[in-house]
């Protein structure tokens, strides 16, 4: 992930302390990006950690998420 925030020259916002899912803590970098969703830029917060990007759920209020949990599912967002 580190790569890709270079890569992308993600500007660097601050520092986070955060809990992960299995209770252990860890500070993470966070970036801003700008993605286009629903046809409109909106700028995002990334926390560059591990190998895949983290995705906050704020993007999906207002949505319905459908993921296959698969290798090389599908998933789908439709707004409610």
């Amino acid at each position: 992930m580190p790569d890709a925030v270079a890569l992308l020259q993600l500007p660097f916002l601050h520092a986070l302390r955060v809990n992960l899912a299995d209770n252990s803590r860890t500070v993470v970098p966070v970036h801003q990006a700008t993605i286009l969703w629903g046809g409109e830029e909106r700028a995002i917060r990334v926390f560059a950690k591990g190998r895949r990007p983290l995705i906050g759920t704020a993007l999906l209020n207002g949505q319905e998420l459908v993921i296959q949990f698969t290798d090389s599912g599908l998933g789908t967002i439709d707004e409610l």
